[in-house]
């Protein structure tokens, strides 16, 4: 890391009131539970299951990413609307079977409610399937605002569910940051105009080096985001 990253990326209180998260990858570990559901469709083809490890990196990327890892199919291939479609089938039946939070995101969340900080998900999962996991999660009635992939007319690159989230909130988006895993993420909140932080410790995706998106700051366990936010009053 060059010496110029490093002091982007040195921990420094931000001024912000409201915290803003992805939801795989960032907040929970889904990985189990998509990967599940990718080897449902394999096994209905006779073919053996793919090791949960071997599709984790692609669990932020949705059926595309999650579909091209574990069938090799792409969206524009011939076959691809059948397999997403009976990926999404299984997936929505055991969607909280092996999905919990990250170690030290139920602190974290205590500690931004200490603080009187506001928290929210904005991620490109659809409602249907946001909603039950959110709710098995304990988090449905906790979060302040909720955006889903399919709550806007846009997902994530584009700014607008992050837009979204601000305008609900009656938030600027100065007071706001957004923390994920994967490039889109700080692509979608550097567009917004909100601070960014990646979160080292989700799936990364095949965004390449994380330490080369354009991010505000990365944290290697949800913990260091505190070092990013106002202290307790």
């Amino acid at each position: 890391m060059t010496d110029g990253r490093a002091a982007r990326a040195a921990a420094r209180a931000l001024p912000v009131s409201v915290v803003l998260f992805d939801l795989d990858g960032t907040l929970a570990d889904t990985a189990g539970d998509l990967a599940g559901a990718v080897n449902r469709v394999r096994a209905d083809r006779g073919l053996p299951p793919v090791p949960v490890t071997q599709l984790r990196a692609h669990a932020s990327s949705g059926a595309r990413g999650l579909i091209g890892a574990g069938m090799g199919v792409a969206p524009n291939d011939a076959g691809y609307a059948e397999l997403r479609d009976a990926f999404l089938g299984y997936y929505a039946t055991e969607l909280a079977v092996t999905t919990r939070l990250f170690d030290g995101i139920p602190e974290l969340l205590e500690a931004l409610e200490a603080r009187w900080i506001r928290w929210g998900v904005v991620t490109n999962k659809a409602e249907r399937f946001t909603t039950p996991v959110l709710a098995a999660l304990g988090l449905a009635r906790r979060a302040a605002v909720v955006v889903c992939g399919d709550t806007t007319a846009f997902a994530k690159p584009h700014p607008g569910p992050l837009l979204h989230a601000a305008t609900a909130l009656g938030a600027t988006v100065e007071s706001c940051v957004y923390v994920g895993d994967d490039l889109r993420d700080v692509e979608a909140g550097s567009a917004a105009g909100m601070a960014t932080i990646v979160a080292e410790y989700g799936y990364l995706g095949d965004g390449g080096q994380c330490r080369d998106w354009p991010a505000t700051g990365w944290i290697a366990t949800p913990e260091e985001l505190l070092d990013w936010l106002p202290p307790k009053p």
